[in-house]
């Protein structure tokens, strides 16, 4: 093993240059959340426009939109190896270069097959993003603050949506599809440029042997004898996991590993099957029932969108604090709340009365803000705290694809479910959210206040 190279205190950056520094690292790892978003929310505006332009028939649609999923499920897997191998940040410049690639491709995409087929390619992009970058905040976070930085990916996520929500607006006149798909080159190339001037996670550069380099990492995050107390830990932690690099069949071999698969993998079902869909499906419906007539799609998308990014923002302050554990159970109970308000207002035909559609529209927005509060960033939060070091990759990699299969499945049987009436739909989800609270209170064990050694460690 290499030895470590001791920097003097006055080598070491002052406070405020840390501050910085660690700022402008944190945003720059996030910053592929926003890719994502954008790339998820723009096909809602985009699709009127090519599908006309380019004589999409119903069931070339249904590729074009799924088709980002399928590419999301392959990105997940390629994910874990690749990062496990050439780490996180080589993987996000790989990323980034994908996404460009996948925008300019759909932006000048001449037929049905080629758009599908760059569509495809952002999904692997996007795949690889939800991979890679929980990992990546969570290896370089101070313990103090890792929940916060971590949900810096959803808050992305949440921003790039709303960012895709507006450009379609701003386009929709002109029925500027290629610019509404092609526009993600700009964040795309942002990415690079801001991943190319960020360190690799001192945990991936201690688990290869290049302690030095670590050592500098974290120099650029903590005081000198803060770096070395956690290189101290991260070296014992580590120990070994180079040689034994993480592969898809440990997961299994380990009790102690299938524990943390068996969570990551229910978690990552939930958060897709307990009704997020059904309420982005139905929000117009409510909200033209309320009297916003046709201003009812702007309102759901804007309107909406800014609060998730509110809502993501106080999660940002509270998830190390309260815990992750007391977020989720308490978004599960709100959740509950909204569905049930929600199956009797269809379910007694309600609606297009008064107190109905407040009703309605008060659990619209209580349930986005549930949604936002805990399930939708704090997935991303913990994957990579339920994991040793040694499978983190392969491991997170198989929670986000597990959440792309889960998308890709609801979706599927989304349109079956709503034959069978709204009040149906809402009842059967508040059950799901019911049997996820009990699943949450008794599996689900609190990693806040908690180094990623110190639960590797519980776990042993």
């Amino acid at each position: 093993m290499p030895a470590v190279t001791r920097t003097s205190v006055s080598d070491a950056p002052s406070a405020d240059v840390r501050s910085r520094r660690t700022l402008l690292l944190y945003l720059c790892g996030a910053f592929g959340g926003l890719l994502s978003g954008y790339d998820m929310g723009i096909v809602a505006g985009a699709q009127l426009f090519l599908t006309r332009d380019l004589g999409l028939s119903a069931w070339m649609q249904g590729a074009f939109v799924s088709s980002l999923m399928i590419g999301a499920i392959a990105g997940c897997f390629a994910a874990g190896p690749a990062t496990d191998r050439w780490g996180r940040r080589p993987v996000m410049l790989c990323t980034a270069v994908v996404f460009g690639a996948g925008a300019l491709g759909m932006a000048l995409a001449s037929g049905p097959w080629i758009l599908i087929a760059f569509r495809v390619a952002t999904g692997v992009a996007v795949g690889l993003s939800s991979s890679v970058i929980p990992s990546y905040l969570s290896e370089l976070a101070p313990t103090a603050i890792r929940g916060r930085v971590s949900t810096l990916n959803q808050m992305m996520i949440a921003v790039g949506i709303f960012v895709s929500y507006l450009i379609a607006y701003l386009l929709s006149d002109a029925g500027a599809w290629r610019w509404m798909l092609g526009l993600a080159i700009v964040p795309a190339a942002v990415l690079f440029a801001g991943m190319w001037t960020q360190p690799e996670t001192p945990r991936w550069l201690v688990a290869h042997g290049r302690e030095d380099e670590a050592r500098t990492v974290l120099l650029r995050l903590h005081t000198e004898d803060e770096a070395g107390a956690e290189l101290k830990d991260i070296r014992a932690a580590a120990h070994g996991s180079h040689e034994r690099r993480g592969r898809l069949r440990e997961l299994f071999a380990d009790r102690r590993v299938r524990r943390g698969l068996c969570i990551a993998v229910a978690m990552a079902t939930i958060q897709q099957i307990i009704g997020s869909n059904t309420i982005v499906f139905y929000a117009p419906t409510i909200l033209k029932a309320a009297g916003f007539g046709d201003s009812a799609a702007l309102l759901n998308s804007v309107g909406l969108g800014v609060l998730s990014i509110v809502t993501t923002f106080v999660t940002g302050r509270l998830v190390d604090r309260v815990g992750r554990k007391p977020l989720l159970l308490t978004g599960l109970v709100l959740m509950v709340i909204s569905m049930s308000t929600l199956c009797a207002v269809f379910s007694l035909g309600l609606l297009h009365q008064t107190l109905g559609q407040v009703a309605a529209v008060t659990s619209l927005a209580v349930f986005k803000v549930a949604y936002s509060l805990s399930w939708a960033p704090l997935l991303w939060v913990m994957l990579p705290e339920l994991f040793p070091l040694r499978v983190r990759s392969v491991g997170v990699s198989v929670g986000s694809g597990t959440n792309w299969a889960a998308n890709f499945a609801v979706s599927l049987v989304f349109p079956v479910l709503l034959t069978a009436g709204a009040g149906v739909a809402f009842a059967l989800f508040a059950g799901v959210c019911v049997l996820a609270f009990a699943f949450t209170a008794a599996f689900i064990r609190e990693t806040a206040g908690r180094s990623l050694e110190s639960l590797e460690r519980a776990a042993a």
